[in-house]
């Protein structure tokens, strides 16, 4: 078996027992002490990594919250719709306009005829379509304005609104006007 190259020392008579153990210490103080630069350097990098990992995660968080704020909207919304929308057993087709597409619901004839009045709202519930009341239909808008389809009551307002702001309103048309 190989002993280390103090005990070999101290057999051989070449140092003595204390000597041997006062730079043993030294040796470990040294191994211990860490230079001060280094040390400011690993504290500063330390404290680097740890204020990058504290944003990621607020940032993490402020994401999940906001997924967690969309998942309960569109759930009060599925909810809305459940309670207040109206059986649709017609069989007359109304066509309505969703973006760029038409679309098209069966419906009754009186309902067909609240619709074209404003007084029904289509509104989208899931992968189809719902018509609701219009007072559920504002509680849905005030959650999520995209879920309303058709509200014909909201374009009847914004013509009320142009026309109030119209500057030639006190003016008449002749009924003679040819164009």
């Amino acid at each position: 078996m190989s002993s280390s190259l103090r005990d070999q020392l101290l057999k051989a008579g070449l140092v003595d027992k204390a000597k041997a153990k006062e730079v043993a210490h030294k040796q470990a103080k040294q191994r211990k002490a860490k230079p001060p630069a280094a040390d400011a350097k690993r504290k500063a990098e330390a404290a680097r990594i740890q204020s990058e990992r504290a944003q990621r995660d607020r940032a993490l968080a402020a994401k999940r919250n906001a997924q967690a704020r969309k998942n309960e909207t569109r759930a009060q919304v599925r909810q809305l719709v459940e309670a207040h929308r109206l059986k649709r057993d017609g069989e007359i087709e109304y066509a309505f306009t969703d973006g760029n597409r038409i679309k098209r619901i069966l419906v009754d004839a009186a309902q067909r005829a609240q619709l074209a009045a404003g007084g029904l709202v289509i509104v989208r519930y899931g992968r189809g379509y719902e018509i609701v009341p219009p007072a559920a239909a504002e509680k849905i808008r005030e959650r999520d304005s995209a879920a309303v389809v058709l509200d014909y009551t909201q374009s009847e307002k914004a013509a009320s609104a142009s026309a109030e702001d119209d500057p030639y309103k006190d003016f008449e048309v002749p009924d003679d006007l040819v164009w």
